[in-house]
């Protein structure tokens, strides 16, 4: 399995050490959009912090070391990531260079390091040069418990990360089973319009305590930690914003309605590849658009290819119900709603208005207000 980081930010060393890292990435992608600055020079360094305490080397150095030469998409072709937590919150960073190097000394750096590392003196063991930083769960310590789990330790026996306990020698090298890509460049285009997902978040800051609330309040703690982590943000951002405006008339709740058909896009992708995982080569196979996809491996598919290859294939379709919990609702409701959402979604991300009645209504059905939630539904279909 591909292997990755995790690393846990200090408040004591600032009180708010991700969000500056945020700032200078930020900062930098702002320069990209202005045409100063090239793609491949939008990036910012976070230091590991060495503690002042450790009198001997890091027994896993050159482990960790050797995950740059993975990093490099280039010649790899694989996405490593870091993941970031302070307990609370977890975020995933796109991983492009860990070196031992004091990249402060090296020219024109500078602007790519947040100012506290010097100012407040700090050494560092490594340097991790992060394209874009994504948030999976924000102030909800419960549902870092229940991500982090799954995350493998490669030295501590390939066990489950453990929050409490398990949080030394950092950074962790881990591997995650159900591989996630969470940078890729085709799927960013379509879910975010080609921003990049520090950007996409900043945009929605208030859904990370709906995330919690939703968790605690609508959906439970099983349904929840079965969304992909993706769609758990989209379907908060959608709530978010549908809650702000709700009794606002003149506004148009085009976004409600984009963020939900992500949610449902993310999630049914999620479950089409693991259930096909192992299907015989007839089943996985699918032609898309005038190629011919491993539904298994390649992806993701859009609203309209999913429904297609959920429910037009018989043969895929029997199996999927066979192979399924929750079979019958994917392979016989579930398409019907993904045409409904390509119907809305198409119109609305191309600056098209969506009748507010017709958003209501979605949401309602999506959430789950007097009935039962379609998402919810889905959530709770997966594989054995």
């Amino acid at each position: 399995m591909t292997r990755h980081l995790l690393a846990v930010w200090n408040p004591s060393y600032e009180a708010d050490a991700l969000q500056l890292h945020l700032e200078v990435l930020l900062r930098t992608m702002r320069e990209h959009r202005a045409k100063a600055r090239d793609e491949e020079d939008v990036y910012v360094w976070w230091g590991k912090v060495a503690s002042p305490n450790r009198l001997q080397p890091l027994p896993h150095l050159a482990d960790v070391l050797a995950i740059d030469k993975l990093a490099n998409a280039e010649t790899s072709g694989l996405e490593i990531n870091l993941y970031l937590t302070d307990y609370r919150s977890l975020y995933v960073a796109h991983l492009g260079e860990v070196t031992a190097e004091d990249v402060r000394k090296l020219e024109g750096e500078a602007p790519h390091i947040p100012s506290y590392y010097n100012t407040d003196g700090l050494s560092c063991d490594f340097w991790f040069r992060l394209f874009d930083i994504r948030r999976l769960v924000l102030d909800d310590t419960p549902s870092v418990i229940r991500e982090l789990k799954q995350l493998m330790n490669t030295r501590y026996h390939d066990k489950p990360v453990s929050l409490y306990g398990g949080m030394s020698e950092l950074p962790l090298i881990v591997t995650r089973p159900n591989e996630s890509t969470w940078f890729d460049r085709e799927t960013r285009e379509r879910l975010t319009g080609g921003r990049f997902w520090a950007e996409y978040d900043a945009e929605r800051a208030g859904a990370g305590a709906m995330q919690r609330e939703l968790r605690e309040n609508r959906f439970g703690n099983a349904a929840w930690e079965q969304l992909d982590p993706a769609a758990r943000g989209f379907v908060a951002s959608a709530e978010e914003v549908f809650r702000r405006h709700r009794d606002d008339p003149a506004f148009d709740l085009h976004a409600v309605v984009i963020d939900l058909a992500n949610a449902v896009e993310v999630q049914t992708n999620a479950i089409l590849r693991r259930a096909l995982a192992g299907a015989p080569t007839m089943v996985r196979m699918a032609n898309v658009e005038g190629k011919s996809l491993d539904l298994a491996r390649q992806g993701p598919l859009s609203l309209g290819q999913l429904a297609h290859a959920i429910g037009e294939d018989q043969e895929r379709n029997v199996f999927l119900k066979k192979r399924l919990e929750g079979g019958e609702f994917f392979t016989a409701s579930l398409p019907a709603i993904l045409k409904e959402l390509t119907d809305l979604r198409n119109p609305a991300a191309h600056g098209g208005s969506i009748a507010r009645d017709e958003a209501i209504k979605l949401r309602n059905r999506m959430i789950g207000v007097g009935s039962l939630g379609q998402l919810l539904q889905l959530a709770q279909v997966r594989v054995p």
